[in-house]
């Protein structure tokens, strides 16, 4: 018989704030914005769209949108997003 697979997610790992403090900690050292945007992605599908998205002012399918991988967010979007989930962005020197 053979082996069946699910897709990994990210999300279905991210269970407590230690989790996600840790995963977006070394996401962010990476410095790619595809992979944090990613990130923040897997984060926000690891809590509840809806509320996340009524607290980053977007409507569910902008988050959607604005977090998948043809997404193209303002930064303004990215920090309310970040912000909805209570983490920060930072940026500094190398």
């Amino acid at each position: 018989m053979a082996e069946s697979f699910k897709p990994f997610d990210a999300a279905d790992y991210l269970d407590s704030g230690e989790d996600i403090d840790r995963y977006f900690e070394q996401v962010e050292k990476t410095g790619d914005p595809r992979l944090i945007l990613a990130a923040l992605g897997d984060i926000a599908r690891a809590r509840n769209m809806s509320q996340l998205a009524r607290q980053a002012g977007l409507t569910r399918p902008g988050l959607y949108k604005a977090l998948s991988a043809e997404g193209n967010p303002s930064f303004d979007t990215i920090n309310r997003v970040a912000e909805a989930l209570g983490l920060r962005i930072s940026i500094r020197s190398r």
